[in-house]
């Protein structure tokens, strides 16, 4: 499917043309597709239930059926090859409620939804935590996400990048309310599994415990089969585990989610390592029918320069943070230079801080705009007191007696590539200097361990050293046998390889019961579509993203403590009303185009809703202009806009954010509502002449009221009144 077409919004269109077709002539013929029209309207219109496509089946059979007109069966059978072509996304938009082309209003997902690998419906949850309920808010994020606790604290929030928010003034921070959210309902003890499907008696084996094995044994034992998880670890975790340092994600909160999986049966294997202790045979001997690999990155790149093997003190980034993670707690020297400008050089530069390094230097062959890691991380980092020398190539690891002395350097320049639209650093000749250093650790990129794969010659790898999935499904080469994760991916994020894990786990429930598998990748489900929680325009305006209050430097220095120290509840509401319900407002533009073009008012200040070139945005700006005249609402595709009458008042507002309040006027003799002073003063400016000054009115009059009094000019007669 081309994602700028719709073929649902596209085959109801069709169907709106065919009553104008004159060939037509049976009246049964006409009225089948009538009703198939209807259905596959309530389907674009997020009105479908389950019953629906089984009703157009049944239509589109009959239509195929009707020999009493040659152009209805015509028909039908078009309808039937329209349905067969493209029925996932057909069953996709009945049941998940999302257009992934972006065309049917009612379905057009936030962009912060279809920006997260796992798919979660960020909208629902984000507003349920503005109304406090943070219970549901971590039911609806672990329909796709079974640690959003983890996530809280460690996720790259690509979500955040894609924040409508952000072009007004910064984006919600949709990470730490996730955070939020399961700290409070794990404590109140309302963190709960979803209800088991019963048990199916079929065997899977996950090969991994970090997030993307967590993941698929999470769905797997929702769909009711026997899992068991092999770890090479003694505890589960995997990458998140020994890879993220504690202050950032400390191990209890691994340790409670992974007991949440625990508690659906999930059997987990320690200090268990695949090719080593067991393999695929003997796994398949013991009844399992079904495989996932989710194996981590645990080995580090070499740098490839003189002297990296010659000295202990030369650690790889990776084996580093296991060791301390595990329990080493060893200063690894006095002075040490880490390599890498990626958040893992980041964690060992922090880290080694925290074990007692004197001084930690980062040398990165960029600058620190170039520098992968994300900034915040960088930012904290140069609080602790972590120096960074940018521009900067290693050449060689010098010393003598066996111990590191200098990372020896070259300064570099940035120069464009042909064909890159990153800039690589040159190094410039004569520019070699020494940095003292009497440890060095290399972050420079990590990869996974292939040769615990040797008894499987039939799986096929990419050039790049990882397994060869269909993206869709995750299957491997081997039939059942699938993969995500690092060891599909390379080193990626954390909801990446959760968001693999759940596509994995839905293929192999599709594996184990014979069903095809999908051709398109999934489409990500809008649980829910919250009622909206009322905020004034000024205070959506006024409300800002609240800074993280952090652990103090000197505490960060010397202990593993969180440093992130969270918002608190008042912060975490306030910042979710900041969300602008993008699940709702497709922002089209039809609201602004229709009260500056056709109306003349202009009142709406929406310059955000222009991608390409935002502009001025300000909600306050309504209450000065508008007339409420309710055009904007009118025309509004999805319902985001809406106006309407709250006692004394009319009230504009879109998804929730009240753009302007007005009294409204009465008739003087039977209290109907007539409009709003401006409205009506619209009017009159509009009609001008047409309307008759009313000689002896008591006050102003509807419709009705001023005819019966013999006035013309109806309701507007209140301009001398």
């Amino acid at each position: 499917m081309s994602f700028s077409q719709c073929p649902v919004h596209e085959t109801l269109l069709e169907l709106k043309k065919i009553p104008a077709d004159r060939r037509i002539v049976h009246p049964r013929g006409r009225r089948l597709i009538e009703e198939i029209a209807t259905l596959v309207g309530d389907i674009v219109g997020a009105r479908a239930g389950a019953e629906h496509l089984p009703c157009i089946d049944t239509r589109v059979a009959e239509l195929c059926d009707f020999e009493d007109d040659p152009v209805s069966v015509e028909v039908g059978i078009w309808l039937k090859a329209r349905l067969t072509e493209h029925d996932e996304v057909f069953r996709s938009h009945a049941a998940n409620r999302n257009c992934a082309a972006s065309v049917c209003d009612h379905l057009t997902p936030a962009p912060c939804q279809m920006a997260c690998p796992a798919g979660i419906d960020v909208p629902t949850y984000v507003s349920l935590i503005a109304l406090g309920h943070d219970d549901e808010a971590i039911e609806v994020i672990r329909r796709d996400n079974p640690l959003p606790w983890v996530c809280g604290l460690v996720c790259t929030r690509p979500c955040e990048m894609m924040c409508v928010r952000a072009r007004i003034d910064t984006p919600v921070s949709i990470k730490f309310l996730k955070a939020f959210a399961a700290e409070r309902a794990m404590s109140v003890g309302r963190y709960h599994n979803p209800r088991k499907t019963p048990t199916t008696g079929r065997k899977v084996c996950v090969v991994g415990a970090g997030p993307g094995g967590l993941s698929a044994a999470y769905y797997l034992a929702l769909h009711g089969h026997a899992v068991r998880v092999i770890e090479a670890l003694p505890r589960a975790g995997g990458m998140i585990l020994v890879g993220i340092p504690r202050y950032r994600l400390p191990s209890d909160i691994i340790d409670r989610e992974v007991a949440k999986i625990e508690e659906l049966g999930v059997e987990f294997r320690f200090n268990t390592r695949f090719g080593k202790d067991v393999d695929l045979e003997s796994l398949r001997a013991e009844g399992f029918e079904a495989f996932f690999f989710a194996v981590g990155a645990h080995a580090s790149f070499n740098l490839g320069i003189d002297g990296e093997n010659d000295f202990p003190q030369v650690h790889g980034a990776v084996d580093f943070l296991r060791r301390v993670a595990l329990g080493e707690r060893h200063c690894p020297g006095k002075n040490v230079v880490v390599i890498g400008g990626g958040n893992v050089a980041i964690d060992a530069a922090r880290t080694c801080l925290r074990l007692g390094c004197e001084k930690v230097t980062i040398a990165y062959r960029r600058t620190r705009k170039e520098m992968p890691a994300d900034h915040e991380e960088v930012e904290q980092a140069e609080e602790e007191g972590v120096h960074f020398e940018m521009l900067t190539v290693p050449m060689a690891v010098t010393g003598e007696g066996g111990h590191v002395g200098a990372l020896r350097c070259l300064k570099a320049k940035l120069v464009t590539v042909p064909g890159s639209n990153r800039q690589s650093p040159k190094p410039i000749e004569g520019s070699d200097y020494d940095l003292v250093a009497d440890a060095i650790v290399s972050a420079i990129g990590q990869r996974i361990e292939r040769h615990w794969f040797d008894r499987m010659p039939d799986l096929a790898w990419t050039h790049r050293d990882t397994i060869r999935v269909n993206t869709v499904t995750m299957e491997t080469s081997l039939p059942g046998v699938f993969a995500a994760g690092d060891s599909v991916t390379g080193p990626a994020t954390v909801i990446e390889a959760i968001g693999g894990g759940k596509r994995a786990a839905i293929a192999i429930d599709r594996f184990l019961a014979g069903i095809p598998q999908p051709k398109l990748p999934p489409v990500p489900v809008r649980h829910q579509r919250p009622a909206y929680l009322d905020v004034p325009a000024h205070t959506k305006m006024t409300l800002k993203r609240p800074e993280m209050p952090l652990l103090s430097v000197d505490r960060r220095r010397t202990t593993f403590q969180q440093v992130e120290l969270g918002y608190t509840e008042n912060q975490t509401r306030e910042e979710a009303r900041r969300c602008l319900r993008c699940d709702i407002c497709r922002r089209c533009g039809k609201c602004v185009t229709i009260c500056k073009e056709k109306m003349g008012v202009d009142a709406l200040a929406l310059g955000y809703l222009s991608f390409d070139h935002p502009h001025e945005s300000d909600f306050r700006y309504t209450e000065r202009r508008c007339i409420s005249c309710g055009a904007c609402a009118a025309n509004c595709p999805t319902g985001a806009m809406r106006i309407e009458d709250r006692g004394p008042e009319r009230i504009l507002s879109l998804c929730g954010t009240i753009l302007s309040r007005q009294p409204l006027v009465f008739c003087a003799t039977c209290d109907a509502v007539i409009g709003t002073e401006r409205y009506l003063a619209f009017i009159r400016g509009r009609l001008g002449a047409l309307v008759t000054p009313p000689p002896n009115a008591d006050g102003p009059l509807c419709d009705v009221c001023a005819r019966k009094k013999g006035f013309q000019g109806g309701a507007t007669i209140m301009a001398t009144s």
